[in-house]
């Protein structure tokens, strides 16, 4: 499978391609941080849950107690990305980024 990278470098399963997949992954998690408007709390917790899938795989622990509403708001949204690799998870979360980046635009 292969896929455009912010950059326009096409990305496959090499080794090479690996480190432009991480390059583009930490670009838009800086990028992110700059938009011009706050995204939505349901876009938040998807982002964050991308990042985590990305950065850290599968979530572990238990489930935050019914208190905890943002955590458990956002172990449920990690939770649902169990299984999903950290390079899928890194090109949904530029694909997403680069989304809201375009609505921002206009």
């Amino acid at each position: 499978m292969r896929s455009v990278s912010v950059y326009g470098m096409y990305q496959t399963n090499k080794k090479g391609d690996t480190m432009v997949l991480n390059d583009d992954f930490k670009s838009a998690a800086e990028r992110v941080t700059q938009l011009p408007k706050r995204p939505p709390n349901d876009i938040l917790l998807q982002l964050y849950a991308l990042f985590k899938q990305s950065t850290v795989g599968d979530v572990t622990g238990d489930r935050p107690g019914f208190a905890d509403f943002e955590g458990r708001a956002k172990f449920d949204a990690w939770n649902k990305l169990q299984g999903k690799s950290a390079d899928e998870a890194k090109q949904e979360y530029i694909s997403l980024v680069e989304k809201l980046e375009q609505d921002a635009a206009g």
